[in-house]
């Protein structure tokens, strides 16, 4: 980890804060790959149009047979400002491959030209579609999961909220380095403030750019701050020892358990955010994912 910090360092690449937020979203497609796994041929790879919440939205669907499976809804990351299809199409790919599911990301609106909650609302209206859509598609409708990394992992803990209080069935969220709270004032944020890929003065970026600071107590932008986690589908947390965001994970997978919810939680000693897209370099990269499609075939099971 601290090679390939070293090397990013050398790159001498632009941070995402001083850049603006399209010259960050090129910089970031340029660089998604660079140490992610190269892109696995799977049975079925298809580009779908989705209901959003304001229109249609677009989402990529991933699946590695032509059998009726079951469905993990994915959210990607980019602290709700960058991030695409293309820049998580590795990863999606690998969580396909090795979980047997399949998968369907989403291309859900970014700030600072959709503020919060827009992210959320198109989340949401994609978690509504997915039980008919999924059948629609050849899928198993009936056996469903929502996940996502960092930004995207927030927006699936808070579909994870929404889909219980509708009554509707989730068998697993997962949640890979998601950010939880409202302030980044936790002590791992001031630990691995500089240095450790995500930097305290990108995290302000992101979220100056998402959402007013008098929103951030809004459960929708830091599920912690919901009044109620009972009822929840288990959970499977991915953490990262040299992350920014690792207490706030730690503390929801508590306030998770808690309440009553199974959590399963792995926590990747020495590697900073965003490592599982690392698997060229990385061998905990490999291990997260095969974690994750394990807690995916347990969960989706019929």
């Amino acid at each position: 980890m601290a090679a390939v910090l070293e090397r990013i360092h050398r790159a001498n690449r632009p941070a995402f804060h001083s850049l603006t937020p399209k010259q960050a979203r090129i910089g970031y497609l340029m660089g998604a790959e660079i140490l992610d796994l190269p892109r696995v041929p799977l049975a079925r790879v298809e580009n779908l149009t989705v209901p959003g919440a304001e229109g249609p939205l677009q989402a990529r669907l991933y699946a590695p047979s032509d059998a009726v499976l079951p469905v993990l809804l994915y959210f990607h990351g980019g602290g709700f400002t960058i991030g695409s299809l293309e820049t998580h199409d590795s990863l999606c790919r690998q969580l396909a491959l090795r979980s047997g599911c399949a998968v369907i990301a989403l291309d859900y609106r970014l700030a600072p030209e959709h503020k919060f909650p827009a992210a959320v609302d198109d989340c949401w209206a994609a978690m509504k579609w997915l039980p008919g859509g999924a059948s629609a598609l050849g899928l198993d409708g009936s056996r469903l999961a929502v996940g996502g990394d960092s930004a995207g992992g927030t927006l699936a803990a808070v579909c994870a909220l929404h889909a219980r209080d509708l009554g509707q069935p989730l068998a697993l969220q997962l949640l890979i380095t998601p950010g939880t709270t409202a302030h980044a004032d936790t002590a791992s944020h001031k630990f691995f403030s500089q240095g450790f890929l995500l930097d305290a003065s990108s995290i302000q970026w992101f979220f100056d750019h998402y959402i007013e600071h008098h929103h951030r107590k809004d459960w929708r932008f830091a599920p912690l701050e919901a009044p109620d986690h009972a009822g929840l589908a288990p959970a499977a947390l991915i953490l990262a020892e040299c992350d920014p965001l690792v207490d706030e994970g730690l503390a929801y997978g508590d306030l998770l358990r808690s309440q009553g919810v199974a959590v399963q939680l792995e926590l990747y000693r020495g590697v900073t955010h965003d490592f599982i897209k690392m698997g060229r370099t990385i061998p905990e990269a490999l291990q997260a994912l095969d974690a994750c499609a394990e807690a995916l075939k347990e969960a989706l099971k019929p």
